[in-house]
């Protein structure tokens, strides 16, 4: 359900309380004051249970209740597409074209032309279908986006949790929802654990709210709700159960939407852009023709009527009306494009944005890593180092007595990699200190167990629960049997649960701790050695520091483990969180993904420079930055960020590539930094406090696998698999997109310079050598029906061709396109202008080369007609040669020219010529084509050759 749109209404008219619709009515929860309701009332209410709903029962209600998801508007009919063709002004300009055809028969001894009439209607009906085509094909692959989008919520249903499409969310779903949940229903909590939402999409309270199971007041004001969690809203902090009241339009945020109607979705900037470069094009073609007009009345002698007829035509056919619907139909379909390469494109106009991406910051774990955390390693504090693999424990003890610090770790770590069978062997399950370190971690941990046995979570936190498990613990968790739990969050690097026994020393109730090691060590005064419970000596401090340090240089994440026994589950955090008892630490491994380095290696070719920022510890980001080949001679820390200012971070994001320990915050200093730098920044992000740093971004692109629903929501791409490679990918497809982008608009504005300036010129110089002719005749060099067949043929289906040309091979070997740079770049505008020249120029000469050879004007008419649409066919792989690609390349360009061409010789070479006032060519005429062509396309070469020269790429 997709929730944005209505942001700015909700804060609006946040103390709008909607009636009821019927149906809920029909269902007996209207008007229930939910929020006054105790949770298990609520339940009762609803004919649910905390197990949830049955599976069977759940399907019934969807039936009944229908998909959750907000009444959109309807979507756009193929009739109002149809229509939509033929209601723009300059269309309406060629309808007054074929009445005025018509209205000449009004005139004394003239007759009506029904033909040209005829022949400019048919001709526009076939222009609307072409549009009609492509704006049905966009919308259809917008509508295919929009149904990948569909975001999951976890329901337990039966017992048993499960991800399911927020659509079939029904009243009664349990849900469970985490910090950076969106909230797809209106529901009543039944657990929370220090749980807060931001509700401004409801109350315009930017301060998010605290949420609890208790019951408030029945008159309480929406946004003193406590008890209830809204659709639309965001869980910023902490985790909840709540039971599912009401979905899509019975919710909150439906009775919004219901009253103020939907928003229309506005265009993109690209698309304003593209609209905007057509109409200052067609306003000055508008100028050109009222010239061309001025000189055909005061010069020529030209019957008015056909000045008239002639200059509205050629308005209309010179303007690229389509291009807008044409850049619409490619920018999506590059979206489904980008879509097959897992890259979920959810605005158009980032596709363009992508092409322009010079640098990217991104994470590092599940994006430059596989996600795949494995627990590899655990340190005990009595200095034994414990490798875990899976099955069993190898134990190495080492001696930082006799070795010393640091090395002694390092030298623990390395006896326990080579470790064989025979080594020391805590027998048939972990000793009673490792595996109070290891049941920490599995117990102090947010994973739930899906069906099937999978777990789902934090990456981290699942290779806890699976070290656990491995090492023959009960690796499961009952979070229902928490007294108490302080959530992790990026400030405070830990985590806490209070909980009533655990197999260590000390009486419960029992406070387990996990999080970053200096946190975690900084807090403990006591450690656990041999069974007995013994004070943290510096010493001891000065270990685990070593080993830590060793652990991290062998790129391993290490986390602090301690617990702290007979604590009170009601003293506050700090009180809770200190005079702790250290159990160890573990550290686990994510490598490096299969095909990074090689992908960073291809953006540093293309200009992008590459730069990491995570939370890790500075040598746990320089080893993995090496490995994938990132510069990380220089590494700079979050804190270190935090104390610079703007001037002296500008500095510094110019020379480093490894930033390490960085909160969200000090990601959007970074991103700030670069963009005042002049860099256009992809940046990635997958948590609720990277919002700002995704939003703020040239591109922003989020996780999809990892990846909360608020970063997914402030993002313009999601990467579906999370994964660097897919980024490279993107922008390569981005750069493509914009090459084919750029290619037809220099196909379509070179074609109509050049036949604006063929009318123009040619009536100036008709007049000039041809007096007679042109004055008895009422003479022009093409006809307006002519005129309109030749953009019909050669600016729909090849223009359309072009759009799905493939990438150039050096597409990420160029660097990036600068950040002001637009469609119409100096070496496009030559191109379109020196095309233009040496179109007219050959095409005129070869008219008037006809018209003197044969006498004819209508043969005249025919070669040029001809020369013109075979010119502009020729053009689609001349505007290709900038990017070196064959002719053979592009099957469907080359399917597209060929039927244009075939529907020209129909044209000619049927009883249609006779409408279009064209004579079939002889193979005398034919070959004043085809030498038309040989400097035509020597213009054409020595252009490329020029440009090629003058502009680089």
């Amino acid at each position: 359900m997709d929730i944005r749109r209505f942001v700015s209404f909700g804060r609006t008219v946040h103390e709008q309380v909607p009636a009821r619709r019927e149906d809920e009515e029909a269902s007996g929860r209207e008007g229930v004051p939910w929020h006054a309701l105790e949770g298990g009332a609520a339940l009762e209410r609803l004919g649910s249970s905390r197990d949830g709903l049955d599976p069977d029962d759940a399907a019934r209600r969807l039936d009944e209740e229908g998909p959750n998801e907000l009444a959109d508007e309807e979507g756009v009919s193929p009739l109002s597409l149809l229509v939509s063709q033929f209601t723009g002004p300059l269309i309406l300009l060629l309808f007054v074209a074929a009445g005025l055809s018509l209205a000449v028969g009004l005139l004394p001894g003239r007759d009506p032309g029904y033909t040209d009439a005829a022949l400019i209607l048919l001709i526009l009906l076939g222009n609307g279908l072409f549009g009609f085509v492509q704006d049905y094909r966009a919308e259809q692959a917008l509508a295919s986006l929009r149904e990948m989008a569909t975001p999951e919520a976890t329901v337990r249903r039966g017992g048993s949790i499960r991800a399911v499409p927020a659509t079939e969310v029904v009243p009664g779903d349990v849900v469970v929802l985490e910090a950076g949940d969106a909230v797809p229903a209106d529901a009543r909590i039944l657990t929370a654990a220090d749980c807060r939402a931001d509700e401004s999409t409801l109350s315009g309270e930017s301060v998010p709210v605290d949420k609890a199971a208790e019951a408030v007041d029945a008159d309480a004001a929406l946004a003193d709700r406590g008890s209830v969690l809204h659709a639309g809203t965001t869980v910023v902090r902490g985790r909840a159960e709540a039971v599912v009241v009401a979905t899509a339009m019975d919710t909150e945020l439906g009775g919004i939407a219901d009253q103020l109607g939907q928003a229309r979705q506005r265009e993109t900037p690209f698309e304003i852009e593209v609209d905007r470069l057509g109409r200052r094009i067609g306003v000055g073609i508008v100028a050109l023709i009222l010239l061309i007009a001025a000189v055909q009345l005061f010069l020529t002698a030209t019957d008015p009527v056909v000045v008239l007829l002639v200059a509205v035509t050629l308005a209309v056919a010179a303007v690229p009306e389509g291009l807008p619907a044409v850049v619409t139909l490619t920018l999506a379909l590059g979206s489904r494009t980008l879509m097959e390469r897992n890259a979920l494109v959810r605005n158009l106009a980032v596709v363009e944005s992508l092409g322009a991406v010079d640098y990217i910051v991104t994470d590092k774990t599940g994006t430059l890593t596989e996600n795949r955390m494995t627990v590899t390693r655990a340190w005990l504090p009595d200095d034994r180092t414990v490798q875990l693999d899976g099955d069993s424990a190898s134990t190495v003890a080492a001696s930082a007595s006799e070795n010393g610090g640091a090395s002694a770790a390092t030298d623990a770590a390395a006896a326990a990699d080579s470790a064989s069978a025979t080594a020391s062997d805590p027998g048939p399950g972990p000793d009673p200190a490792l595996a109070a370190l290891l049941s920490c971690g599995a117990r102090c941990n947010d994973t739930k167990e899906l069906d099937g046995g999978d777990h789902r979570g934090d990456p981290t936190e699942v290779a806890l629960v699976t070290a656990a498990f491995d090492a023959g613990l009960d690796g499961s968790r009952d979070p229902d049997g928490r007294l108490r739990e302080v959530p992790f969050t990026s400030e405070r690097k830990r985590m806490s649960v209070v909980v009533d026994d655990f197999d260590a020393p000390g009486d419960g109730p029992v406070a387990l701790v996990k999080g970053a090691p200096e946190e975690i060590v900084a807090r403990c005064d006591r450690v656990l050695v041999d069974g007995g419970i013994e004070p943290l000596t510096d010493e001891r401090r000065e270990r685990v520091e070593a080993t830590v340090t060793a652990f991290a240089d062998d790129a391993l994440r290490v986390l602090g483990f301690a617990y702290a026994p007979g604590v009170d589950p009601d003293a506050d955090d700090e009180t809770l969180e200190s005079g702790l008892v250290f159990l160890g630490l573990q550290g686990m491994t994510d490598p490096a993904r299969e095909g990074v380095a090689e992908a960073v290696a291809d953006c540093l070719d293309a200009g992008i420079r590459v730069t990491m920022a995570t939370g890790d510890t500075p040598r746990t980001a320089r080893a993995i930055a090496r490995e994938v080949g990132i510069d990380a001679d220089s590494v700079v820390t979050g804190t270190e960020v935090a104390g610079m200012d703007d001037a002296e971070l500008g500095r510094v994001v110019e020379e480093t590539n490894v930033f390490a320990r960085v909160a969200p915050e000090h990601k959007v200093r970074i991103l700030r930094a670069l963009q005042d730098a002049g860099y256009t920044v992809a940046m990635t992000g997958d948590g609720v406090n990277d919002a700002p740093a995704l939003g703020n971004a040239d591109v922003g692109i989020a996780m999809g696998d990892r990846g909360t629903q608020v970063a997914q929501g402030a993002s313009d791409v999601v990467l579906r698999d999370d994964n660097f490679v897919t980024i490279r990918d993107a922008i390569a497809e981005g750069r493509g997109i914009f090459d084919n982008i750029r290619k037809f608009v220099n196909y379509l504005l070179s074609a109509n310079a050049g036949e604006v300036l063929v009318v123009f010129l040619g009536t100036l110089l008709g007049a000039a050598l041809f007096p007679e002719v042109f004055a008895a005749e009422s003479a022009l060099v093409i006809t307006p029906v002519a005129l309109l067949w030749l953009n019909l043929v050669t600016d729909g289906f090849p223009a359309l061709a072009l759009g799905a040309d493939p990438k150039s091979n050096d597409v990420m070997r160029r660097p990036p396109r600068p950040r002001d740079e637009g469609v119409l770049d100096r070496r496009t505008m030559a191109s379109i202008l020196g095309i233009g020249v040496a179109l007219t120029a050959t095409g005129l000469g070869v008219f008037f080369y006809a018209l003197d050879q044969s006498g004819d004007l209508v043969v005249a008419q025919t070669v040029l007609f001809t020369f013109l649409v075979t010119a502009e066919l020729v053009r689609t792989q001349s505007v290709r040669l900038r990017y070196r690609l064959s002719p053979r390349s592009n099957p469907w360009l080359l399917g597209a020219v060929g039927l244009s061409l075939a529907l020209h010789l129909v044209l000619l070479y049927t009883p249609v010529a006779d409408l279009f006032g064209v004579v079939p060519l002889g193979l005398t005429e034919w070959g004043w084509v085809a030498g038309a062509f040989v400097p035509f396309l020597a213009a054409n070469l020595c252009l490329v050759w020029l440009n090629d020269r003058l502009f680089t790429q």
